[in-house]
């Protein structure tokens, strides 16, 4: 940025600082949050200057402190949906936790009976398998190392167990499982 880009900002910024700070402070409500707003907006069109040159420098000036007021507005707007000022333990506790509907619990119920179902009907390995990579999150070679096996023998007892589980429920909800590898299965 030249010297005179900096000199002609400064005049700008010095001449139009109290209608620009007045203004700030209309839209944000607050005088000291104005001036820090004010403040920014020139290290941000000073930044921009030392990038490009601006014709127009007392209107870039105000658009980028608008902006920035905006832009504050929009956080504190944010901030207020996530904190909840002045609520003791004892008051989030009166606050009613979301259950699901009547209709989601006993769809959900039916899906553990399948689930459980399902499960069932693994092998001893295959079910600790499936639990521990989908439940505990342990990787194949974590559970080969857990269960004295190779890391194939994992895969394909993992891959075996979730097609049984899918073919148990897919046969619940009527519908069919097409494999061309299985002829068992549909």
């Amino acid at each position: 940025m030249s010297e005179g880009a900096v000199q002609t900002l400064d005049a700008v910024f010095v001449g139009h600082r109290g209608a620009l700070v007045r203004l700030l402070a209309r839209i944000v409500g607050s005088a000291s949050t104005a001036e820090d707003l004010a403040q920014e907006a020139y290290l941000r069109v000073s930044a921009a200057l030392r990038e490009r040159p601006v014709e127009q420098l007392e209107p870039f000036l105000f658009q980028t402190a608008r902006n920035l007021a905006f832009d504050h507005l929009r956080q504190e707007q944010r901030r207020r949906l996530v904190v909840v000022p002045d609520i003791d333990n004892d008051g989030m506790e009166a606050v009613p936790a979301a259950r699901p509907s009547p209709e989601t619990e006993v769809a959900d119920r039916q899906l553990l009976a399948r689930l459980e179902e399902a499960l069932g009907r693994l092998t001893e390995r295959q079910r600790r398998i499936v639990l521990l990579n989908r439940m505990e999150g342990l990787s194949h070679a974590a559970i080969a190392d857990r269960l004295g096996v190779s890391v194939s023998t994992v895969q394909k007892e993992l891959k075996i167990a979730l097609l049984a589980c899918l073919e148990i429920f897919a046969r619940l909800n009527g519908q069919r499982l097409r494999n061309p590898g299985r002829p068992d299965v549909y």
